[in-house]
């Protein structure tokens, strides 16, 4: 990646031209997303302002949560990285999520590294420039706040490079990397239970490397390190009531009631829909029929990733011993690491997309939670080089003419990813972006008109409330109703005890909705009499009595 060169007495790096290459696509990738930060794009949603709640809590020595108000099973562990900024300057958007883009600088070294080690120095910068694209549905998943994905990807990276550096020899503290793998799968775990896939492989690369060490202190070095890391989730699964552990509650969310849809449609969703979109080949709204071509041949992709790794295995396992004997403690086993860490990336994202496509989500709405795919980012260098090796033979012209027509096509398949992904980062960045900015701009309009002239306790929709108490830094506090003006989700319970005491709540609905109908319904000949005002889209009610239909 770098070469010491000597220069007045002192020894500076020196960038090769891919790392330089790398470099630049990665800093151009940090600074477009700092940029999207900065304006609050894309929007924000009480989902991700009940993480921002969290930091400001444990910034305040209020609380220490292990999971995500209200549930028991998504691990709060960006909310204590967002806790010490918050405690600092006070909530706001961006302050939550720069701890995001640090975790997406880190992603894209770490894969750039694990990606140079296994491949090639070109074929790294290549896959570092593709990650440094971003439309909507990626940058959302990797910058705002919602738990899981954007810690744990540089944490599997991490792991993996972990296992190459022990097999090869390059790591010398090796009881200590053990531990640190241990540490990182316990924190994983906590953090988001859609990462086991990659987790289970990469416990397996590790097993393939050092199996002998971890019969000894390593062995128990790697139990602790993953204890430690899991300790809350351990701690409070032990606390928790019958039905109220992780397991329980997340099989009961997993699961959904009435006819199961064919794995026909499940299928078509998860690799039509959900591969796509997870890449940033379709815009936030759905994926067009010319752009679903990468799901189809994603699975091939996945197969000749699959069977380069054998062959480079084989061919490894078959070095003559003269070879490999005096090269150090890595020997044979240093050789075989790389293909075996890129099958372990081609099964992770084997076992995550079958995991996927068993939920009837990914049929009913795959939109929504393509969103779980995005670690299918981590294989993306394992996919994506039997296209480069393919192309670059065929470019060589040292390959027969089925070989460089197979090279011609995958250079095409490369081209049409690059230019597809790249067209619409443009789209988002040039048109995509106004909804988002118009929406927090109504949002802070809101803010700002309660928090001088009330009222301070208010109920309101789950999409407004906790976002209103964030942008308000508490001084306006809401209780989650339903569209039926019933008790909704509230995930923090004191904010719903605090607006059930107030004697004069007010009320903020969206203009027409469901639940601004209803109201006006109760409130009757009082409809017009209370209080009302409207504000950034919404309306804001202060009738003199409390209507509070539940009770």
């Amino acid at each position: 990646m770098s070469h010491p060169e000597q220069h007045r007495g002192r020894w500076r790096p020196r960038l090769d031209r891919p790392a330089l290459a790398a470099l630049l696509f990665g800093l151009a990738g940090v600074v477009y997303r700092l940029v999207l930060t900065l304006f609050t794009v894309p929007v924000s949603n009480s989902d991700e302002a009940t993480f921002g709640l969290a930091a400001l809590h444990i910034g305040q020595g209020r609380e220490r949560p292990v999971f995500l108000y209200g549930q028991h099973y998504m691990g709060m562990l960006e909310s204590y990285l967002a806790a010490p900024l918050v405690a600092v300057a006070g909530p706001s958007w961006p302050v939550l999520r720069l701890p995001m883009l640090a975790l997406y600088a880190i992603f894209l070294y770490l894969i750039h590294r694990l990606t140079r080690r296994l491949c090639t120095p070109w074929f790294a910068a290549f896959v570092v420039g593709l990650l440094a694209l971003g439309p909507e549905r990626v940058v959302r998943d990797q910058l705002t706040v919602v738990g899981g994905r954007p810690e744990v990807k540089p944490a599997v990276l991490l792991m993996l490079l972990i296992t190459v550096g022990l097999a090869a020899g390059t790591v010398h503290r090796r009881r200590l990397a053990v531990g640190l793998f241990g540490l990182l799968v316990g924190l994983a775990v906590w953090s988001d239970w859609l990462i086991l896939p990659y987790l289970a492989v990469a416990g397996l690369a590790l097993i393939w490397a050092v199996r002998r060490e971890l019969l000894g202190w390593s062995g128990l070095l790697l139990v602790a390190g993953t204890v430690v890391g899991v300790a809350p989730m351990i701690v409070d699964n032990l606390r928790a009531g019958p039905g109220d552990d992780s397991l329980s509650v997340f099989r009961e969310v997993s699961t959904k009631v009435g006819p199961q849809p064919p794995w026909s449609d499940r299928i078509r969703g998860g690799l039509l829909e959900g591969v796509p979109l997870a890449h940033g080949l379709c815009p936030v709204d759905g994926c067009g029929r010319w752009q679903q071509w990468f799901g189809v041949v994603y699975p091939v992709l996945l197969l000749a990733g699959a069977a380069l790794a054998v062959l480079a295995y084989r061919r490894a396992a078959g070095t003559p011993r003269a070879e490999w004997v005096g090269r150090g403690a890595g020997g044979l086993r240093g050789d075989r690491v790389g293909p075996v860490v890129q099958l372990a990336l081609v099964a992770g994202a084997t076992l995550t997309l079958l995991s996927y496509v068993r939920s009837p989500l990914a049929a009913t709405s795959p939109l929504d939670n393509a969103r779980y795919l995005s670690v299918l980012q981590l294989s993306l260098p394992a996919v994506l080089w039997p296209l480069w090796v393919a192309a670059l033979t065929a470019w060589r012209g040292t390959s027969s003419v089925l070989g460089r027509f197979t090279g011609a096509l995958s250079a095409a398949v490369l081209v049409a990813l690059t230019v597809t992904t790249l067209v619409i980062t443009v789209l988002f960045a040039a048109t995509g972006t106004a909804a988002s900015r118009t929406e927090e701009r109504q949002a802070r309009e809101l803010a700002a008109a309660l928090r001088a002239d009330g009222p301070h306790e208010v109920y309101g929709d789950y999409w407004t409330c906790n976002r209103l108490i964030f942008n308000t830094d508490e001084s306006v506090v809401c209780g989650v109703l339903d569209g039926n003006l019933s008790p909704g989700q509230n995930r923090y319970r004191p904010y719903w005890r605090q607006v059930g005491r107030a004697e004069r709540p007010g009320y903020v609905v969206e203009i027409d909705s469901p639940m601004d109908r209803r109201l006006r319904r109760l409130l009757a000949d009082r409809a017009d009499a209370a209080p009302v005002r409207e504000v950034g889209g919404y309306r804001v009610y202060h009738p003199d009595t409390p209507v509070r239909p539940w009770r």
